[in-house]
Formats: C-alpha cells, sequence, structure tokens
C-alpha cells in the first residue's frame, strides 16, 4: 500500500479500502475526515444562513450597515437598500421586501394599504444637518434658512462669508429626510407656505441630486454649495454643518447634547409615531427626527430573523454605537416601547 500511496497519494478512499491504516497514515485518515467534515458543515453553515431583503431611508444608512454587519455573526445576512424612505415605503406596502424603513412614520391611510398590518418601531433617533462648503463658520437663523432655499439669498455675503453665488442642492428622490427638513422649514417660514412639504417638494432654486451619498458627493466637489443630510451622514462625509437658530432664539451647534435636547421633546403617540418640527428648549436643535423600521404585523415567515436583528439593533450594545456615528441613542422609555413592538410580531 505504501507504494501505491507514495505513486498517486492517499485520500480518505484509499484509507477505507484499505481497512484501519497503519501507523503513519493515521494522520492522513485523521486530515481526510476533517476535511470532509469542515467542507460539510461549511455547506451546511452556507444553506442554514438567512437572508432578509429591506429597504428604505438613507437618513440612518450608516448606523444601519453597521448593525446589520454585526447581526451576520449571528447567520442572518440583512440585504438592505437606501432607496429613500419613499421608495421603501411602497415596496414594504407591495410587500416585496422582508421589513422596511422610513424617516417619517407611515400614517393611519398607509397602513390601511397594507393587508398584513404595520408595526412600526422606533429604532434612533437623528437630525437633519445643514451641510455646505465655504471658507466660513456660517450660523443661520431660521428666517435665513428659508430664504435660502427659497432662493431669496443667492450670495454667501448676506450670510456673513466671503461673497459668492450660492450653489443649493435637494434630494430628487422621495425622501425621508427632505420630509423632516420641509416640515421644519415650514415652522420656520410663513414663506414657506408656498412651497410646502412632504418626501418631494417642488424647489424654488438649485439642481437634484439622487440619494443623500448623491447630496454629499455634489457639496464636496462645489465649493459655495449648500444642502441638508442627515448628521450621520454629514459626520461620515467630513462635511461642514451649520449652527442654526432654534425655536427660542439661540444659535445652536449641532451636537449629540443638543440633538438629545431636541428629541426630548417628540411625544409619539399609541403607534409609536411622533414628531416637533421646532422642539421648545434652550439648547434643542431644531430638526429632530426619530427614525422607524417598517414591520409586517403578521404572516412573517423569517419571525426568529426578524425578532433576532431587530433586537440586536435595540440592544444596549447597539444603541450605544450611535453617537459615535452622529446619532442619538433611543431614551429608555422609547426603546422599551420599541422592544414590545417587537415582541408582537407574528
Amino acid at each position: 500500500m505504501a507504494g501505491r500511496a507514495a505513486s498517486r497519494g492517499v485520500g480518505l478512499r484509499d484509507v477505507l479500502q484499505e481497512g484501519v491504516p497503519p501507523v503513519g497514515l493515521g494522520v492522513l485518515f485523521l486530515v481526510a475526515v476533517a476535511s470532509a467534515v469542515a467542507a460539510a458543515s461549511a455547506a451546511t453553515g452556507a444553506s442554514s444562513q438567512v437572508m432578509l431583503k429591506a429597504a428604505g431611508a438613507s437618513f440612518p444608512e450608516t448606523i444601519y450597515n453597521k448593525w446589520f454587519s454585526a447581526v451576520s455573526n449571528k447567520g442572518i445576512k440583512v440585504n438592505y437598500k437606501a432607496t429613500g424612505s419613499g421608495t421603501g415605503v411602497k415596496l414594504f406596502t407591495a410587500g416585496a421586501v422582508d421589513f422596511g424603513a422610513s424617516d417619517n412614520a407611515m400614517d393611519g391611510a398607509a397602513v390601511k394599504k397594507v393587508g398584513r398590518g404595520v408595526v412600526q418601531i422606533p429604532m434612533v433617533g437623528g437630525a437633519v444637518a445643514v451641510v455646505y462648503k465655504k471658507n466660513c463658520n456660517l450660523q443661520l437663523t431660521q428666517s435665513q434658512l428659508a430664504r435660502v432655499f427659497l432662493g431669496t439669498i443667492r450670495n454667501w455675503s448676506a450670510l456673513g462669508c466671503p461673497a459668492g453665488p450660492i450653489k443649493v442642492v435637494y434630494r430628487s428622490d422621495s425622501s425621508g429626510t427632505t420630509a423632516s427638513f420641509t416640515t421644519s422649514l415650514l415652522a420656520f417660514s410663513e414663506l414657506w407656505k408656498k412651497v410646502g412639504a412632504g418626501k418631494t417638494v417642488k424647489w424654488p432654486v438649485g439642481v437634484g441630486k439622487d440619494g443623500s451619498s448623491g447630496v454629499a458627493l455634489f457639496v464636496k466637489a462645489n465649493v459655495g454649495s449648500i444642502s441638508y443630510v442627515s448628521f450621520g451622514k454629514a459626520k461620515s462625509e467630513g462635511l461642514q454643518t451649520a449652527g442654526l437658530e432654534n425655536k427660542k432664539g439661540n444659535v445652536v451647534q449641532l451636537t449629540s447634547k443638543t440633538m438629545v435636547a431636541g428629541l426630548s421633546q417628540v411625544k409619539l403617540d399609541a403607534e409609536n409615531r411622533g414628531a416637533d418640527p421646532n422642539p421648545a428648549g434652550d439648547d434643542s436643535y431644531p430638526i429632530v427626527s426619530y427614525t422607524w423600521v417598517l414591520a409586517y404585523a403578521t404572516g412573517n415567515k423569517k419571525l426568529s430573523a426578524l425578532r433576532d436583528t431587530f433586537s440586536y439593533m435595540l440592544s444596549p450594545v447597539a444603541q450605544a454605537m450611535a453617537n459615535g456615528l452622529g446619532f442619538v441613542q433611543l431614551p429608555e422609555k422609547v426603546r422599551m416601547l420599541s422592544i414590545k413592538a417587537v415582541q408582537s410580531l407574528k
């Protein structure tokens, strides 16, 4: 046997055919068995991984990607597409995803369109940052912000910065970030009534870009540009953020502290929905919001994987990542409401 082994190599089949291997081939036998077991285990592991398809808000994309990467260690692969809240709600309503995500909670009329019922789960808090590229320390009143996006302030000199044309850029897709931003502009200025608020609006001035990534890339590449993205996106892309006047009349910088102050004013209803477009308080940043996961109330074929994913997102470990990524972890009372919502899924 040793001669045959030397001429053509020894595999598991050879060893088994020869009976109990002699000393010297025992190691080869064990290696072959271990390799076969490892291959079988790998195949089993790959087939047992649960795939979850999801789409929606780009606002929390930075932290969602971090969380979804972590749950892959639990055998769950989340394929999340940051399509924007509008498209995410449409896909969720059509049953094309395992769960959706939106920066604006679905209202009663929208919920009625989902036959399996809807459970809306607050996941994290954040803020919409006014981002820009200009060599100045931009501090804006609420009126100035509205007039910039109305196109009635067109030069940086009117904002205390070196002269030059202001290049406004906005989200061209259906976006929850746009809804939050324009709802606040409506609260900031009577003049904004001519535009209104929503996931899409007819912008009076500027150029549209698709997704928060498209907006961020434009701002980074164009001196004199100004736009809006989540604070998380602004932080990850290294964008300048403007100070902004709040309801009390104080100009505040966008920080974790001012986000918490603003979010503390937001009250949630029985369906976990709530918003405040211009929160009170000395230190409140004025454009803050929760962002929601949209789950089906019933008929969840991947219920265990969904619960495991959402439970991790709401865990103290996951929530503690929020501040470092430009978000705010949920207040404990809200976190417990979200956990209860997850447990209700069927």
